[in-house]
């Protein structure tokens, strides 16, 4: 058990994050149906709504992970999710992932939220890195990840094919000491 079963309410300067409600469905549903997350996700377009709705009802269940709405305070609405799973027990380490639907694009939200969710890991956990995997063709969020200290460790060469192309996978890491070299944080919050 990484996290406790009593999901945290991360509070940014543009955004917090927090544990899904029922009447987020909608939201997260405009997210996963947007054809740029099913694109740069490398997303099928199958859908299955009963089965996405109980997913998300039971994530703030889950301890082996932490999933949690990404929500815009300017428009008190969720804009997306962001998530750690995946542990693995050799590197003590786990996976990092966020999605940001058309309402929460090109405003800084996916920074704010990725870099809150990394300092709230390394805050409560003893994890020793957070790990992702992003397709090449996905310029914003490769540098939402520079820009919060991933380092890229390699690349899996045609992981995806997208309208007719072979797309590279890139594998990032940040470990905890790079996170606290670093030490810089958006917004006014200090590292405990």
């Amino acid at each position: 058990m990484v996290f406790s079963n009593q999901k945290p309410m991360i509070v940014g300067e543009k955004i917090f994050l927090r544990p899904f409600k029922e009447e987020d469905f909608p939201y997260i549903e405009e997210c996963l149906k947007d054809s740029e997350v099913i694109k740069l996700t490398g997303s099928t377009t199958d859908y299955d709504k009963d089965a996405v709705q109980e997913w998300y009802n039971t994530r703030n269940k889950q301890t082996d992970r932490l999933d949690l709405a990404i929500v815009d305070q300017s428009q008190n609405i969720l804009v997306g999710e962001v998530v750690v799973n995946l542990y693995d027990e050799n590197s003590n380490s786990m996976n990092f992932r966020i999605l940001i639907g058309p309402r929460g694009r090109n405003r800084g939200l996916g920074t704010e939220a990725s870099q809150r969710m990394i300092d709230y890991v390394f805050n409560h956990t003893k994890l020793n890195q957070l790990t992702l995997s992003v397709y090449d063709f996905n310029p914003r969020a490769k540098h939402v990840y520079q820009k919060v200290g991933f380092v890229v460790e390699n690349v899996d060469e045609n992981e995806l094919e997208f309208e007719g192309e072979w797309i590279d996978s890139i594998n990032m890491k940040l470990t905890r000491n790079d996170w606290l070299v670093k030490g810089t944080v958006i917004g006014k919050t200090k590292r405990e």
